[in-house]
């Protein structure tokens, strides 16, 4: 379970290092590998490739006729890229998904359960910013959230 928000910095060859405690996880359970793609709030998805391979069976069982479910399968697998952690811990990010994502030197890991998002700290700073005020928290909630008790 991937939890809590890491702020990272890429070196000039668009390098990150995994946080320890993630690395050491990541190499016993899924052998250093994970999958990288992008995600709609233009942050990247980062998956363990066990938890990748269960999400693209999904996504790829989706009727392609359906127009929404072909754009999701174009973005998120056409843009999914094996990577394997290096004997320093390090993933090396390409340089269009760096593009897509906006990731300069600083950058933001953030534990979502199964998977992390990598955003651009500024952006990350800016969006949890907005939800953080966003009339939307203080609103009426969807049925699936309302039993939830924090």
């Amino acid at each position: 379970m991937f939890r809590g928000a890491t702020k990272l910095n890429l070196d000039d060859k668009g390098r990150m290092v995994m946080p320890t405690r993630h690395r050491e996880w990541l190499r016993e359970h899924s052998a250093g590998r994970v999958v990288v793609t992008v995600d709609r709030d233009q942050c990247l998805l980062v998956y363990p490739i066990s938890e990748w391979e269960r999400i693209e069976k999904q996504l790829m069982a989706l009727p392609t006729l359906h127009p929404q479910a072909r754009r999701l399968q174009r973005l998120m697998v056409g843009h999914a890229t094996d990577l394997q952690l290096d004997g320093h811990g390090r993933l090396l990010l390409p340089p269009e998904l760096r593009e897509f994502a906006g990731l300069t030197r600083q950058a933001m890991l953030i534990g979502q359960g199964s998977r992390f998002e990598l955003w651009d700290e500024a952006r990350w700073l800016e969006r949890r910013d907005f939800w953080l005020k966003s009339e939307e928290l203080t609103g009426e909630l969807p049925a699936e959230l309302e039993s939830l008790s924090l």
